[in-house]
């Protein structure tokens, strides 16, 4: 296998995670930018623990409401309960893309995420912002005239323009049919604390974009909301009762029509 071409100058959305996640799939760079953020927004911890456990939950319902197909965009790292192991845990037969533009996060994709012998796993190298460049790829493993479940957790915040931003989610749900769903999640600025956290990040070189709830909400125009809607990451149907704190990360789950 070619050896990654990895600029280890600068910081990595995919590798600034992993390191918050705990993760050793990073570098020194990667490690001063999540240090800073964390010191000024230390909940960052916890806002990437529990994007984790939504994704797991949002792809067991989808799976439970009979999609076999997912569309993994801003993959990040391979670490436990990845998209395709929930998915064919659940059925083998299910099959997965998933899609970034991080050379590490490649390198690891084709070494540690392995398909069942039924379903089928295969990786996209490309930007978000090309959604036409996305679409074409994956078509070499789903079906699109099948309904397929969009994910796209913290990778929108990648986008600086917000209209950007939808016009990418409205040309994705267009190459979908009726039945398919979007997943997204994303952090928000619900606190000054998130902002500082983020304006530090800026400033080290891995911009990343907060939004509004309401901002977050208008990338599912259009499509049935399923309960509970769009809300705080922790509340999106969670294993535990009561409610834990709200966090500064909104997500939502919502069905083409």
């Amino acid at each position: 296998m070619t050896k990654p071409n990895i600029d280890r100058t600068k910081p990595s959305s995919a590798r600034v995670w992993n390191y918050i996640l705990g993760g050793r799939d990073n570098f020194e760079i990667d490690r001063m930018v999540g240090d800073q953020v964390r010191q000024s927004f230390p909940a960052i911890v916890k806002v990437a623990q529990e994007q984790r456990k939504f994704l797991v939950r949002a792809v067991t319902h989808l799976v439970g409401a009979g999609i076999r197909q997912f569309l993994d965009i801003g993959t990040g790292l391979p670490t436990a309960n990845n998209t395709h192991e929930v998915a064919q845990r659940l059925d083998s037969k299910a099959r997965v893309v998933y899609v970034d533009n991080d050379p590490l996060v490649l390198a690891h994709a084709r070494a540690l995420l392995n398909s069942s012998p039924e379903g089928s796993t295969d990786y996209v190298d490309s930007d978000v912002e090309k959604p036409a460049r996305i679409v074409g790829k994956a078509k070499r493993t789903l079906d699109f005239d099948r309904p397929i479940g969009i994910t796209m957790l913290g990778i929108l915040g990648n986008v600086a323009d917000y209209a950007e931003a939808r016009s990418i989610v409205e040309h994705l749900l267009r190459e979908v049919p009726s039945g398919s769903y979007l997943v997204v999640s994303d952090g928000t600025n619900t606190s000054n604390e998130i902002v500082e956290g983020q304006r530090i990040a800026n400033q080290s070189g891995h911009p990343y974009h907060l939004r509004s709830p309401e901002e977050i909400i208008g990338y599912f125009d259009g499509l049935d909301l399923v309960e509970p809607g769009v809300v705080s990451i922790p509340h999106w149907r969670p294993e535990v009762s009561p409610l834990p704190p709200a966090l500064d990360g909104y997500c939502g789950v919502g069905r083409k029509p």
